[in-house]
């Protein structure tokens, strides 16, 4: 089972949604903390399900129990914490969250796209999220738009 990530900064809505298109994504799992930022731009919640509808078929969802708290988030962007530091606890807090169990690989035999804010996997957490997914569900493979 494929679960694909997707970020959408530095990239137009044309590219953003031709890539998920051509992926056939069916379903956009919103994995940001703060999904209604006005520096969202295309990519904010109230306009989202709108867009992935209308262009794709697709539906949007939203699950903050995937996006890191706010004061890790905070330390990592705000205060320039170490990725490393950062990734660890994320980790654990995926452990502590139990999502493994709490989600369902049904959930994902729908087309499913995990999407954040970074424009590259390197130190993004969707990458961590679908990871940390492979690693207890047998056949999960992660794909990076």
């Amino acid at each position: 089972m494929e679960i694909y990530t997707i970020g959408f900064t530095q990239t137009t809505a044309e590219h953003f949604f031709a890539r998920l298109k051509v992926a056939g994504v069916q379903r956009l799992l919103d994995v940001r903390l703060n999904n209604s930022s006005q520096l969202a731009g295309f990519a904010k919640a109230k306009d989202l399900p709108f867009f992935l509808d209308e262009l794709l078929g697709a539906s949007y969802e939203h699950d903050p129990s995937l996006a890191p708290t706010q004061v890790l988030l905070d330390e990592y962007k705000k205060r320039g914490g170490d990725w490393s530091t950062y990734e660890r606890s994320f980790l654990e807090l995926m452990a502590e969250r139990d999502i493994e169990n709490v989600l369902s690989p049904t959930e994902f035999e729908t087309r499913t796209a995990l999407l954040c804010s970074e424009a590259t996997v390197e130190n993004c957490h969707r990458r961590l999220v679908c990871e940390y997914l492979a690693e207890h569900w047998s056949a999960v493979r992660p794909v990076h738009l």
